[in-house]
């Protein structure tokens, strides 16, 4: 039995060092090249994002690039018309220096497009009744420098409006004392520009899920909680979606130093 306890023991403390090892990893220079899987040609403006640092670069005329990295971090790689990958940093990559990572293009099949134009009538009256209008009133808390969008007039859109205003503290600690550590990314994230500009020109979420480690779900729940319009939800770039998210953040943490 003494035996035993000694060997897990043992176990647990090797663990606990490597835990270490890995969290006090030195974060150097990482240099590496980006290339097309199909012709081996380099290919430029290639957005890379190191996920771990919250750093981010583009790829120069030969492909190559250089970013703040250590071993183990995680680098996303994205480029229009490629598929989006994940490359996970080694000793290997620092040691030699001449990484080459491969992007494979994307493959898009044009499916049947109906297009269904707004039958004008030619009087101006007429006609801008029947073009579409966000009609998603907004409204203002007394005291906080932010206006919230309500989605469609209706009493369940106000009740959530007014749900807000009596008891803003709580709900946002409900959408986000659950995750508090990507949160505090988000001043990283909204600090550097080639991130930002990479997720002006996305509407997919799927790198502002990477960044963030949250669901595409949560992170429509965390707008819909923040009263944000199904309309603005849907068609918001990743840039605008971060900002809503971390207005909505810096919101909840001016609220709970009051409590």
């Amino acid at each position: 039995m003494r035996r035993i306890l000694l060997t897990l023991f043992a176990l647990v403390s090797l663990h606990g060092i490597a835990q270490d090892d890995l969290e006090n990893q030195e974060v150097g220079e990482l240099t590496a090249t980006v290339i097309n899987a199909q012709s081996d040609m380099p290919l430029e403006s290639v957005h890379v994002i190191n996920l771990n640092q919250v750093k981010g670069t583009i790829t120069n005329q030969n492909g190559k690039f250089t970013i703040p990295a250590a071993v183990n971090d995680t680098l996303y790689l994205s480029y229009l018309g490629f598929k989006t990958q994940k490359v996970r940093v080694t000793n290997d990559m620092f040691k030699f220096g001449d990484t080459k990572i491969a992007l494979t293009e994307l493959a898009y099949a044009l499916e049947e497009v109906i297009v269904r134009p707004y039958q004008l009538t030619g009087y101006l009256e007429i006609d801008v009744k029947n073009l579409p209008i966000n009609t998603a009133p907004q409204y203002s808390i007394s005291g906080l420098n932010t206006s919230y969008e309500a989605g469609n007039k209706s009493p369940s859109a106000v009740t959530k409006v007014l749900g807000a205003i009596l008891n803003p503290a709580d709900l946002l600690r409900n959408l986000f004392g659950k995750q508090p550590r990507q949160m505090r990314k988000l001043r990283q994230i909204k600090e550097d520009d080639n991130i930002r500009d990479l997720l002006a020109s996305k509407f997919d979420r799927e790198t502002l899920t990477e960044l963030l480690q949250l669901e595409k779900v949560d992170i429509e729940d965390i707008l819909n909680n923040c009263n944000y319009s199904k309309s603005f939800i849907s068609t918001a770039n990743d840039l605008q979606i971060l900002d809503a998210i971390s207005s909505c953040y810096e919101e909840y943490k001016v609220l709970n130093r009051k409590q």
